[in-house]
């Protein structure tokens, strides 16, 4: 029975530890973001448009950031379906990383860009609750 008690206490214990590991990896953890969706309409409205690949961590990360507004970003795939090769329309673009915002003065941004930058660069207006 005292064995019982020392495996159970144990378990507890570590699992407030992992818990705790957690919070410090994760200290601005949000359930998501509020809705982005006007936001993501105004990027695209505004001549806005983000290349990435589908293979790409960091546009898989850029994406996250959109939460269920992912759908309504101006985003144009730069992959080959075989992850081989870049499609006709980036080549032309001259994008050569992953992701890259292209914004309707020409200007380019590489790599994951915070939504405050996105909504500076571009003039639209971020969601107070997305504002850091």
């Amino acid at each position: 029975m005292k064995k019982n008690k020392n495996a159970v206490t144990f378990f507890i214990i570590l699992a407030l530890v992992l818990v705790a590991i957690g919070l410090m990896i994760y200290p601005n953890f949000q359930s998501g973001p509020t809705n982005l969706g006007p936001f993501a309409a105004c990027l695209k409205g505004k001549g806005t448009t983000f290349y990435g690949a589908f293979w790409c961590p960091h546009c898989q990360n850029q994406k996250g950031m959109f939460g269920s507004a992912v759908d309504q970003l101006p985003y144009v795939e730069c992959s080959t379906p075989d992850a081989q090769g870049q499609t006709q329309a980036c080549i032309g673009k001259g994008i050569k990383s992953y992701p890259t915002w292209v914004f309707s003065d020409g200007s380019q941004l590489t790599g994951e860009v915070a939504l405050q930058t996105l909504a500076d660069k571009s003039d639209c207006s971020l969601p107070a609750a997305n504002q850091k």
